[in-house]
């Protein structure tokens, strides 16, 4: 018989040097990307507006400023890639109107074909909406940004850089989206020397490579705010990370709990991290992009929408996933009311 270590041969083995400490106590920085929900799927995408549910919307909208996340508009789980451009700016305008000077970020999206060249025209077009409503512009991949060598792309961030004050990357797995790019660490490093670029969206799922750009971001620009987009691995705040993340939008006063009891040192906080872990994992299994009909699901089985439905074409989940959305919730309530 074979020995028992046969299996983990070929593993690789862990980079010790790519883990930064954990550190209790920390002030965690929460942002959340705000599920755009719909009253009914039955509308051909070009009558989204008509179909959203904006007073669903507003009051999501309210609740996450309310509990002291930082709102992320037009990303992947408001379907910003997916909505018209008049329709991302209608978002905007409401969000502006439903929490007046709060602090907000704006995805900025372009779309595109595989093989388009980079159009700053049309990214400074979207990205002048939100800045001009006093939100902080994040720039969303397309296949003409992310095209190319890491020179290629840095480039682009450059010239970006000349329009822009202040803004936010994007490094976005293919798992999310196709035109989607997870940056080399020398690119990273050349991204965290453009002053304007104050921090970015770090969405590959992969807990090692987002550990390497925590130990760089340390070394070179403390300053820099490295937001995990790992939903499957929302500890990584405990090593340094913040957050933007698609799964706070299922309980943004679960995360800004959890976040309260980090800084508190208050022992619960592992057993609430668990629950929200559960939920992502449960959630964002594959096929990864119905995470958002999950979502959707999930406020509905709390009140808080009236329907889960989602965009037209959006992967969905089976009827059968409502009773453990609905168990988990109630844990939840539980914990947070303890």
């Amino acid at each position: 018989m074979g020995d028992a270590n046969d299996s983990h041969a070929n593993a690789l083995p862990m980079p010790q040097h790519a883990i930064p400490p954990q550190r209790l106590g920390r002030r965690i920085v929460g942002m959340s990307a705000v599920l755009l929900p719909f009253r009914t799927e039955a509308f051909e995408p070009s009558a989204a507006a008509a179909a959203i549910d904006w007073y669903g919307f507003e009051s999501h909208l309210q609740r996450t400023a309310g509990a002291g996340l930082i709102p992320a508009l037009n990303m992947d789980t408001g379907f910003g890639p997916q909505l018209d451009r008049e329709v991302r700016i209608a978002v905007l305008e409401r969000t502006v109107e439903t929490i007046g000077t709060g602090e907000f970020v704006g995805g900025v999206v372009v779309v595109d074909r595989p093989g388009a060249p980079f159009d700053l025209d049309a990214y400074c077009r979207e990205a002048d909406e939100v800045v001009e409503r006093g939100g902080t512009p994040i720039f969303f991949p397309s296949y003409g940004l992310t095209a190319g060598e890491d020179g290629d792309i840095l480039a682009r961030f450059e010239r970006l850089a000349e329009r822009y004050d202040t803004f936010l990357a994007f490094e976005l797995g293919t798992m999310f989206a196709p035109f989607g790019r997870i940056f080399s660490l020398d690119l990273f490093c050349r991204l965290l020397a453009i002053p304007q670029c104050i921090g970015a969206k770090h969405s590959s799922l992969d807990r090692i490579a987002e550990w390497e750009r925590l130990r760089l971001r340390d070394e070179l620009r403390p300053d820099f705010r490295l937001l995990t987009g790992n939903d499957l691995a929302i500890d990584m705040v405990r090593w340094g990370s913040d957050y933007l993340l698609g799964l706070s939008t299922f309980h943004p006063e679960a995360f800004a709990q959890r976040d309260r009891w980090w800084l508190e040192q208050d022992s619960r906080v592992f057993r609430l991290d668990d629950l929200l872990q559960y939920l992502g994992a449960f959630a964002f299994r594959s096929p990864v992009p119905a995470y958002k009909h999950s979502a959707a699901m999930f406020l509905k089985l709390a009140g808080h929408l009236e329907s889960d439905a989602t965009f037209p074409g959006s992967p969905t989940r089976p009827s059968s996933d409502r009773p453990i959305l609905a168990a988990i919730l109630e844990d939840l309530e539980q914990l947070l009311g303890s």
